[in-house]
């Protein structure tokens, strides 16, 4: 199967896939900064829709950060598993300490992105969440979650590329799920790019600018 040049192929071709909401007021598409940025700014150009971020962080059990209970997102919004956090015998004090140290982070890269900590306005709207692949789906899981509190009318999952098996998962989680591509074997993310280097901060910025501007235009 063949490889993404980058990001920005990879969000044309997922654009494609998303045309029938091309030029509608009443959806918008949120990235999962900093990879999700580029492919979901290609998604918002070619359909005319609004773009901004939306910030999610794992929260890691103490001692054992690569176990996820949950994750904080834009606004403070917090999704716990208490059952993984009571499994792991993590008190409600050991959870509160791990939130207010992601929170410090969120709330630097909000302050970085957006000049806010306000989450983004999706009330009644269609939210289009956009990440550059979904390889376990976590941190995707823990952004649905979080963006389903802030009351939209449908939310909506697309990547370029993802485990079969994890776009399936989400069928239950939000209304719809375009995954551009699911090769087997999967591996990793990024093994379906040629270029897969690291998007910065500042990359991040120059891109919601520019979104932000056309949006006004």
């Amino acid at each position: 199967m063949a490889r993404f040049r980058d990001r920005a192929e990879a969000g044309r071709l997922l654009a494609e896939l998303l045309r029938d909401y091309k030029g509608r007021d009443d959806v918008v598409v949120l990235a999962l900064p900093r990879g999700g940025v580029p492919v979901a700014y290609e998604v918002a150009e070619a359909l005319g829709l609004p773009l901004d971020v939306f910030v999610v962080r794992k929260l890691g059990a103490p001692g054992h950060p690569e176990l996820a209970m949950g994750a904080i997102a834009s606004g403070g919004l917090v999704v716990l598993n208490k059952g993984v956090a009571a499994a792991l015998g993590v008190d409600e004090a050991g959870v509160r300490r791990v939130i207010e140290s992601e929170l410090a982070e969120l709330q630097r890269r909000e302050a970085l992105y957006c000049g806010t900590n306000d989450p983004p306005d999706v009330e009644g709207k269609t939210v289009i969440l956009v990440d550059d692949g979904l390889a376990t789906g976590s941190t995707m899981k823990a952004a649905a979650l979080a963006v389903r509190q802030l009351n939209p009318a449908r939310v909506v999952v697309a990547v370029p590329v993802a485990a079969k098996e994890t776009c399936e998962e989400f069928e239950d989680v939000v209304d719809e799920t375009v995954c551009a591509v699911t090769p087997r074997p999967f591996h990793a993310v990024g093994l379906w790019y040629d270029d897969f280097s690291q998007t910065s901060d500042e990359e991040v910025r120059e891109f919601l600018a520019s979104a932000r501007a056309h949006t006004r235009s």
